[in-house]
């Protein structure tokens, strides 16, 4: 007779084969997790491209030279709308440049309404891509519910814009506002040691003071204006208008919406803006008499089918044994170390052109800065970087985005050339560090700090205690050596003095155009401009373009491309944020000052930092 199982064993059994069902139920959910995956990255192959037919250009999120790394769970939970939160620039240009002599392209179809913003530097070089577009004769049609300021500079661009009856343009002009902190941290009893050198280097002004200092009102003013001109005298240009119409418009827009009884869309129409008021489904018939029909519908293929089948159109095109000009971005805050893409590693940098020495075929590199700075130690650790490839006559030209300013201008110094957009934002060549105690805080809470140290400054950097002279004057004068440093790199790769560049430096900030007249800039022109240059330079015509980044794992990469998928599946089950999406930005805003903090990450506390760089 078999031993009767006794209970404890049986019950331990069923808890066995529970769990198993749970372990192979996980296995299966990886599995169809997995090929959701693949089907994600695949998925615009399969949209076909027709005989004839518009390239729809929809640019949605913000504007960038690089895709940030972010984990797409906590990205799905943080936004609102379920597009692509990012969109390449230079995927716009491609496809632009590409579809201006592609015969199936007959049409663009420009559709600004999911487009969240961009640096101005990157409108304009995307302004320049239509223009060119333009020279084709192919018409380039413009449809929005409603126009930010920066979705109408691409709409500008359009033979035809047409808005919604229910639709606004939302010309407001610029402004640089920032939040200041004295008098809280005052209340709160938090001490900001503030190091700095350059009277218009104002990172550090909200920490010390209440309101703007004359010197960062000056230097925001002249930088505002200059780009305030730009935009307005592009869109009356683009549009036809008389010299002076957008700014008279702007500023007497609550009498020209009374005129309108408070209908903004006439307004619009009659002053110019526009070129049709059509509702979504009078759009839809009007864009199906004027473009070409497949299926009863006008035939179009999405920007980014489009640019899969111009890649797999060149797949069998490429001739391996082309010299290559590669492609580096350093796009974002400068920290250091390794850091995931969206902001600019000093190690992640410094590895990418150690790996690009070892190839041979790389005969010159264009490094793309869209950065207001960070760690100046980071900075350093990238130039020195750049200082080694071109010991090996590898020629180096760095391309200016919407920012290369402080950290960002100091990888500049080390180039054979310069190249930046008119409106692109750089100079601020000025240094300063931040350190806040918290010792009068922690004793108003009855928290008190005692200890025993072998020197004066042993306790330097305990943030409970005092900070005291010789430690102040010890950090002050790193600031002052790095701040001579600086002036000594610009003044070397600018064939002048450090005296003369003083002069032009003091954090002051300066755009592409100006920094052009200063000699800190060799040449305006866009990135397509600096990698033609880099080419000439290293003395080659038949070349290829090499995009360079930080290499990802499988499941990064995976990770990357399903982001909007799962952002999609969490926003529809109503799990996204619980806050207005106006109050987000107004939150985001007056917190703003607060994000050099986030940039603290340079082991000797020096900082070369943009504040002044407004959006």
């Amino acid at each position: 007779m078999s031993e009767k199982i006794g209970f404890i064993r049986r019950f331990f059994r069923f808890i066995g084969k529970v769990v198993n069902v749970i372990r192979h139920l996980i296995s299966l959910l990886f599995v169809v997790f997995f090929l959701i995956i693949i089907g994600g990255m695949f998925a615009d192959d399969i949209q076909p491209m027709p005989d004839k037919g518009a390239l729809y250009l929809a640019p949605s999120g913000v504007l960038v030279d690089q895709r940030s790394y972010i984990d797409p769970f906590a990205q799905a939970l943080s936004q609102s709308d379920h597009r692509d939160a990012e969109t390449l620039v230079r995927d716009i240009v491609d496809a632009l440049d590409y579809a201006q002599y592609d015969e199936r392209i007959t049409h663009i179809l420009l559709d600004t309404n999911y487009l969240a913003g961009g640096g101005i530097a990157k409108l304009e070089e995307i302004s320049s891509a239509l223009q060119r577009f333009k020279k084709s004769g192919k018409p380039i049609i413009a449809i929005g519910d409603n126009f930010s300021q920066q979705q109408y500079f691409l709409a500008a661009h359009a033979d035809e814009i047409i808005i919604n009856p229910m639709g606004r343009i939302m010309l407001i002009g610029f402004g640089s506002y920032t939040s200041y902190y004295k008098e809280a941290l005052d209340k709160l009893k938090v001490n900001m040691h503030i190091f700095r050198v350059g009277k218009y280097k104002s990172a550090v002004e909200p920490f010390i003071a209440n309101s703007m200092s004359d010197e960062a009102r000056a230097d925001r003013r002249e930088l505002i204006d200059s780009l305030w001109k730009f935009y307005t005298s592009q869109v009356e240009h683009l549009r036809g208008l008389p010299t002076g119409a957008i700014d008279d418009l702007v500023n007497n827009m609550h009498s020209r919406l009374a005129s309108a009884n408070g209908d903004v869309s006439a307004m619009v129409l009659d002053q110019g803006l526009v070129d049709r008021v059509a509702t979504r489904s009078e759009t839809q018939n009007y864009l199906q008499q004027i473009l070409p029909t497949s299926n009863g519908d006008f035939a179009s293929v999405g920007m980014p089918a489009y640019l899969n089948h111009i890649k797999l159109s060149k797949l069998n095109a490429v001739d391996k044994s082309k010299p290559k000009v590669a492609l580096v971005v350093a796009s974002g805050n400068i920290l250091d170390g390794n850091q995931p893409e969206g902001t600019v590693g000093g190690d992640t940098i410094a590895s990418i052109f150690k790996e690009i020495q070892d190839d041979e075929k790389v005969k010159a590199i264009v490094l793309r800065v869209d950065s207001p700075g960070g760690s100046a130690f980071a900075s350093d650790v990238i130039r020195d970087a750049i200082a080694e490839t071109r010991k090996n006559n590898i020629p180096v030209v760095v391309s200016m985005g919407s920012y290369a300013a402080s950290g960002g201008y100091w990888i500049a110094t080390e180039s054979d050339l310069v190249m930046a957009m008119s409106t692109s934002i750089t100079g601020s060549i000025g240094v300063f560090g931040v350190i806040p105690t918290f010792e009068d805080s922690l004793q108003a809470l009855g928290i008190h700090s005692d200890g025993v140290g072998t020197s004066s400054i042993s306790g330097m950097m305990q943030l409970d205690q005092p900070m005291t002279p010789q430690a102040e004057m010890i950090i002050q004068s790193g600031v002052e050596h790095v701040y001579t440093r600086f002036l000594s790199l610009v003044a070397n790769s600018r064939n002048s003095t450090p005296s003369d560049i003083h002069k032009i430096a003091q954090g002051r900030v300066w755009t592409g155009e100006k920094a052009l007249q200063l000699g800190l800039v060799d040449e305006l022109g866009d990135l397509n401009d600096a990698i033609a240059s880099a080419a000439t330079l290293a003395g080659i015509s038949d070349y290829k373009v090499d995009y360079r980044r930080k290499k990802l794992s499988f499941l990064e990469q995976a990770m990357m491309e399903i982001n909007g998928n799962i952002s999609a599946a969490v926003t529809a089950a109503g799990l996204n944020s619980w806050l207005p999406k106006n109050l987000q930005k107004q939150m985001v805003k007056v917190l703003e000052p607060l994000e050099v903090l986030n940039t603290l990450t340079d082991p000797n506390g020096i900082y070369l930092y943009c504040d002044d760089c407004p959006d």
